[in-house]
């Protein structure tokens, strides 16, 4: 029995067995109505189309199962849901907001679990180049972490084969985090190696952020799931100081895992080691969901999967940036927000258009944007898509950290040579599942709350008033005395407020 839609907290405190309503929409060649979705740049007009689709319309607006489409059965329980229509506008909510999303419940969603991994045509086989004295012999990019691969390395790596070796970071030692840059201790090291179905992951770096404990998880899920969070020296220095840490390793429902002798002087550059590479940090992991640091998990990690994968058939997924699709207006936000060195954005959307990288437009459908919102990455580990974040990090070590600029470049010269493709969800619907916290910088720059302070008022015969005798009450009368026990209950009544927070 699937329950009624019980909607709390904007419709992202999602209870296990409860449904809320699917947004997925997405655009079909030679259809101008799909490119009318694509291009309005007002909130939720994407919302709004969505739920005036009636009927055949709607099938109008799928893409082939392979490209990661909503096609359902017709008993399955989400197969009759509709688009609700936007939320009214309010002064008080100003920005992206979640979307319901309908989710199966718990038990189900662990039975709609592939039994076998998914089988890709071309790629069968990837390994990793190992190389204990990596030399730079051209000017730009690379790393000692992750070699340095020349542009002709960098242009086969996208000539897919059946059996490929590729860069992939951890090109020294004998295994991931060895004696590599990115270390582990042993003891993390021999569980790193085990076998999940299922992990989730994060990371800290640089106590950049504060740890965010995930939300209704299943007893399932926590029995059978792995929470690993990864944090350098600095942020576990931080975290034992404040006794936030102990020698459990353990902070809640995550896995503490420390990385020493981290490869790059730039917090957020290092953080990409574990989110792009965990497949080569858990070679022995069927699916992984990547969350930032920021985020608090708020939906069982089943059903996400369900949702995004499983439903969709697809073994990649993630969301759209929620106004940008296009790399180069992502790139001029990026200079204008000082995300990074503005030459260097200039020199890596350069070289992409001199490959062949244009702006986007409705040609590309059924691509439904050029950028994505990386702050969650939802992956079935199998060759293509380890090749997938091979290429991706490559990219990123070689130009800016900024992935956003980087992955429509990698995805684009992959569904070149192969029919593969990535499962862009709405970003309302990955507001749905994770919350964003503020990063601890910005937190600590903010004022501390302002209590209100309640005045007493000084007693009559202290008041020395110009032209009356000293010591002598003066009777107040009527208005003012009124007035002024109004001001005094007013003052109180605040103090109280301000107690309660």
């Amino acid at each position: 029995m699937i329950n009624e839609l019980e909607s709390t907290r904007s419709n992202v405190d999602q209870r296990t067995g409860i449904l809320g309503m699917v947004p997925f929409v997405n655009g079909a060649p030679g259809n101008p109505g799909a490119s009318s979705i694509l291009g309005r740049k007002q909130k939720y007009e994407q919302y709004s189309m969505a739920n005036n689709l009636k009927g055949g319309d709607r099938n109008r607006f799928s893409v082939s199962p392979s490209k990661g489409a909503s096609i359902l059965p017709l008993h399955h329980p989400c197969a009759n849901f509709t688009f609700p229509p936007p939320p009214p506008p309010s002064l008080r909510r100003i920005g992206p907001r979640p979307c319901p999303v309908c989710y199966l419940p718990v038990d189900q969603a662990l039975a709609s679990m592939p039994s076998y991994p998914s089988v890709f045509p071309v790629l069968r086989n990837l390994t990793y180049v190992h190389d204990e004295n990596p030399i730079k012999s051209e000017p730009h990019g690379g790393s000692d972490f992750s070699g340095y691969p020349s542009l002709k390395q960098r242009n086969d790596s996208f000539d897919i084969q059946e059996s490929m070796t590729v860069h992939c970071g951890f090109v020294k030692g004998s295994k991931p985090g060895r004696q590599t840059g990115f270390d582990f201790d042993e003891s993390d090291l021999e569980e790193l190696q085990q076998f999940h179905d299922i992990i989730v992951a994060s990371a800290i770096f640089g106590n950049y952020d504060i740890i965010q404990q995930p939300r209704n998880i299943s007893e399932e899920a926590k029995k059978n799931i792995p929470f690993y969070m990864f944090i350098d020296e600095e942020t576990e220095a931080y975290m034992k100081n404040e006794s936030i840490l102990d020698s459990s390793k353990r902070v809640g429902l995550w896995r503490i895992v420390v990385s020493h002798n981290v490869p790059y002087s730039d917090a957020r550059r290092n953080g990409k080691v574990p989110k792009l590479l965990l497949h080569r940090i858990f070679p022995n992991v069927r699916y992984s969901i990547w969350i930032d640091g920021k985020l608090q998990l708020v939906v069982d990690p089943y059903q996400i999967l369900e949702r995004f994968l499983w439903r969709q058939n697809a073994n990649f997924a993630i969301s759209r940036h929620y106004r940008r699709f296009d790399v180069f207006v992502e790139a001029e936000a990026n200079k204008a927000a000082g995300k990074y060195d503005n030459s260097s954005i200039d020199e890596q959307v350069d070289f992409y258009k001199s490959e062949g990288l244009t702006p986007y437009s409705e040609a590309k459908l059924p691509i439904t944007s050029d950028v994505p919102e990386g702050c969650v990455l939802i992956k079935e580990h199998i060759p293509v898509t380890n090749l997938f974040t091979c290429l991706w990090f490559n990219e990123v070590d070689r130009f800016t950290s900024r992935d956003q600029l980087s992955f429509a470049i990698v995805r684009d010269k992959i569904m070149a040579k192969v029919d593969w493709g990535i499962n862009m969800f709405l970003d309302c619907e990955r507001r749905n599942f994770v919350i964003q916290a503020y990063h601890r910088d910005l937190l600590e720059q903010m004022p501390p709350p302002v209590a209100a302070v309640t005045q007493i008022p000084l007693a009559l015969t202290n008041i020395n008033t110009r032209g009356r005798t000293p010591g002598k009450k003066i009777p107040r009368h009527g208005r003012d005395k009124r007035s002024g026990s109004r001001r005094h209950r007013k003052a109180a009544a605040g103090n109280r407020d301000s107690n309660s927070f």
